[in-house]
């Protein structure tokens, strides 16, 4: 008999393309993957063992009888089992996230096992095939060679099928067409043996897999060619199902980013981000790194002692110490590292990510290298979650309660504004501190639906005041940094104001030091627009170690705040005196009035008064008054009280 294997040869070519490109990208260690790996296997042996057998029984002078004798069992052997290993495949693939998996796999084995003996006995009796004088000779039961393979593909069929809502949509077709394909195209090798097919059918099958199924693109960061988020939360819970002993998670933050965008250029700053994926892949080996976000890693350590995972932090701590460079540029890169353990962290997928990003959010808090999400820690992250859901309440029913703290201007005496202050004395927990929730809710980004709400509830303040005959020529509002990159905030906060009846004037925006070190250009166009329309801006919390007077001085501001920490300081340190008096020297000259807050005592009220300062908020003078008690203290204020004259 004449064998044609010319479809076999070229769909030998196309799997080892496969197989290097599929071994390459596989980065999960999960039973789905092995048993594609297996399937990749199977079907490679099958291939070459056919060709080579075929070789050898039409060049018999090749080589000896018992060479050919066992290729050709090796090609009887990995045939059928080729649909063992797709059946697995599919078992694996189906409860991918349900228990059942492995003894589906284990049930599966054994007629495979039975078949597998048939041939291993087949010299013996012949009862598969034999070669004599080396002709090929089909055995009395070579009809189980295809049966096993059908077996095969109908349970994987079966099991698709009972199991299909498990699945989605794409994936059920894959699993359901692919073994019907192989069967068909076997039917047409077991009718016309002479053509060989079955190499064919199987590689399209793999093909079509590994395309739709396991092409580990989707799992990869295209930047980085590291693992991705995704790949990193499977490889967590992997390690969770199988009950491995404990083990660590680590984030490695890269501290301000951004700012190597900003001066460099997005594609500079790409180049950094491979270089530092690289570095790591380096300091951290034999553990794989993933890219968590834009600019954090991840890693899953398993096995190292205390001491090893602090040799571990240090190396990396040493080497963000030095400078990175790319071709000519050079920049110092800080990191910080987040720390959560399997089981003592949290038990979940979504206690150990929820433990590490509080973990990195508290070391770039608190300015430290590294941060171990501890119990203590896990108290105050549970304390944390609880303060999302209460503001995420609060903000549902409108319950924010607003104080509101006057301003005094020292020339006339008169009351030039209040800020307001936002305060939750009532909670599950009891009073929260605005310390507290104001950074959690900047971090969850719920300042940004919280700021929307108080302008709107300040504007109503405003209106009530006009019509209770009471004046206030202006109310203070902050915005954070997080507000300050929302798209169109210019033209929401002005249209806000149209449609609440405000005057721009009456309005001052206090912007955090942290907002323009942050966000410089957003910050300072934002500024402008508004300061073009009528709405003053102001620098709060001038001194606490975020501004200088270079950025004031291209910031279009109305007032700069000295920071109470600076009128204290002043007051008991003669240099510290000396350089506030400088600073209100420098920011009148800038055309900016200075407000000195925190005035809680005498000497400090002499003292900013003889400095020069335009306005004084303070406990001093008023703490923060609730709306009625606001209304009552302006309809009965004259002039700037006696006492404090």
């Amino acid at each position: 008999m004449a064998w044609n294997i010319a479809a076999e040869c070229i769909s030998i070519v196309f799997l080892s393309i496969i197989l290097v490109y599929s071994h390459k990208g596989a980065l999960l260690p999960s039973w789905k993957n092995r048993m594609f790996q297996c399937c990749l296997g199977a079907t490679f042996a099958a291939m070459v063992s056919n060709v080579l057998s075929t070789l050898l029984l039409a060049n018999p002078d090749w080589a000896d009888s018992w060479l050919c004798w066992g290729i050709t069992e090796i090609y009887f052997l990995a045939t059928p089992l080729m649909g063992l290993a797709y059946y697995c495949y599919t078992a694996a693939t189906v409860f991918e996230e349900h228990a059942g998996g492995r003894l589906a796999c284990i049930l599966g084995i054994l007629p495979g096992i039975l078949y597998a003996v048939l041939v291993l006995i087949n010299p013996l009796t012949g009862v598969l095939f034999s070669i004599q004088a080396g002709v090929y000779l089909r055995g009395p039961l070579i009809i189980t060679t295809y049966l096993i393979f059908y077996f095969y593909c109908l349970i994987s069929v079966v099991l698709v099928r009972v199991y299909h809502r498990w699945l989605e949509p794409q994936i059920y077709k894959i699993l359901f067409v692919f073994p019907l394909i192989a069967a068909s195209v076997i039917v047409v090798q077991q009718l016309f043996p002479a053509v060989i097919l079955s190499g064919s059918a199987a590689t399209t099958a793999i093909l079509l897999i590994y395309l739709y199924l396991q092409n580990k693109q989707s799992s990869l960061d295209p930047l980085t060619g590291l693992g991705n988020r995704v790949e990193f939360q499977k490889m967590i819970s992997l390690s969770i199902q199988r009950g491995q002993p404990p083990f660590l998670v680590m984030v490695i933050s890269l501290r301000d980013f951004k700012q190597i965008n900003d001066h460099f250029g997005q594609r500079t700053g790409d180049h950094f981000l491979k270089l530092i994926a690289s570095t790591l892949k380096t300091l951290t080996a034999p553990y794989p790194v993933y890219r968590f976000s834009g600019d954090e890693f991840a890693l899953l350590i398993r096995g190292r002692s205390p001491e090893q995972m602090e040799e571990l932090q240090k190396n990396i701590h040493s080497r963000f110490n030095e400078p990175f460079e790319i071709d000519s540029y050079s920049c110092r890169l800080h990191a910080v590292i987040g720390i959560a353990a399997y089981p003592h962290s949290a038990k979940s997928l979504e206690g150990l990510i929820n433990s590490l990003e509080y973990a990195v959010n508290q070391a770039k808090l608190h300015h430290w290298k590294q941060c171990y999400c501890d119990q203590k820690m896990l108290e105050g992250m549970r304390r944390r979650n609880e303060i999302i859901e209460i503001l995420k309440q609060k903000l549902q029913d409108q319950e924010f309660v607003m104080v509101y703290q006057p301003i005094y201007e020292v020339k006339t005496g008169r009351i030039s504004a209040v800020e307001s202050l936002m305060r939750i004395p009532e909670s599950p927990l009891g009073p929260l501190s605005p310390a507290e929730f104001i950074p959690i809710a900047e971090e969850t980004g719920l300042i940004v639906a919280m700021t929307w709400q108080i302008l709107r509830q300040i504007c109503a303040v405003m209106v009530r005041l006009q019509e209770n005959g009471v004046t206030l020529p202006a109310v203070h509002i902050n915005f954070s940094a997080v507000q300050l990159v929302q798209p169109q905030l210019a033209e929401k906060v002005l249209q806000t104001l149209r449609e609440c009846q405000v005057a721009p004037e009456q309005i001052i925006i206090e912007i955090t030091e942290t907002a323009l070190a942050e966000n410089p250009e957003e910050t300072t166009r934002f500024a402008r627009t508004m300061m073009e329309q009528g709405v003053r801006i102001e620098m709060d919390d001038f001194g606490t170690g975020y501004s200088n007077i270079d950025s004031v001085m291209h910031m279009p501001l109305s007032t700069v705040k000295l920071d109470r920490s600076l009128v204290v300081s002043a007051v008991e340190n003669p240099r510290s005196a000396t350089m506030i008096r400088y600073l209100i020297h420098v920011f009148h000259e800038l055309g900016c009035e200075v407000l000195a807050e925190g005035v809680e005592t005498e000497n400090q009220d002499q003292f900013v008064r003889a400095e020069g300062v335009d306005l004084i908020q303070g406990f001093y003078y008023s703490r923060p008054l609730p709306e009625p008690e606001l209304i009552e203290f302006l309809a009965d204020f004259h002039a700037w009280p006696q006492a404090k004259a």
